[in-house]
């Protein structure tokens, strides 16, 4: 019988310096969420940054995912045998796929109107997790850091994940129909 892995946060191994991601939040409950991939032990070699800034979001952007993504990600550590997790202010460890999978629902959100969020998480909640992991891959290569929100690939999650197919439910008002049309007016007629 194996002891299951200790781990810090979401799922973060509990080894020395993984490779993992770091949202901050701050106690303030205006300031912006944070999200930073640290490169643990690969880090600062062949070139590699030893940490990079992926996105910040609006606080009020992630008050509507943070519960979502909290029971998405601690159904997974749960299915996974590990302990489970919270969002606490500061400093939360998220495990290197899961931090991936955060980023790309980040940057689809980060600069769109607070009432398209809905929209972006049950969309994000709709890919897999090996399809969230090359979302990730392929908007990291081009457009990965905080500066990039206008570009490339940056922009097409965004548009991808905010738009929509069901359109508005528009309240229609009946107009009634006076006795003298009635013979002539087909009954669906009424209903413009």
């Amino acid at each position: 019988m194996t002891t299951p892995r200790k781990t810090l946060g979401f799922g973060c191994p509990n080894d020395i310096d993984p490779h993992h991601f770091v949202v901050t939040i701050s106690a303030g409950r205006t300031d912006a969420v944070t999200v930073t991939e640290h490169f643990g032990l690969l880090g600062g070699a062949n070139g590699i940054r030893e940490q990079e800034d992926r996105a910040v979001i609006p606080r009020a952007h992630w008050n509507q995912i943070a519960e979502s993504v909290k029971r998405i990600f601690n159904e997974r550590l749960k299915a996974n045998k590990l302990a489970t997790s919270r969002w606490t202010p500061g400093a939360n460890r998220v495990e290197r796929l899961l931090g991936k999978e955060l980023c790309v629902l980040a940057w689809a959100i980060e600069t769109i109107d607070a009432e398209r969020v809905p929209v972006a998480l049950k969309n994000w909640s709709g890919f897999k997790p090996e399809e969230r992991w090359w979302l990730f891959s392929m908007t990291a290569a081009n457009a990965g850091t905080m500066a990039d929100s206008e570009r490339g690939w940056r922009r097409a999650l965004r548009h991808a994940l905010t738009d929509s197919n069901e359109e508005p439910v528009v309240q229609r008002k009946r107009r009634a129909c006076p006795k003298n049309e009635l013979q002539t007016v087909l009954p669906f007629d009424c209903l413009r």
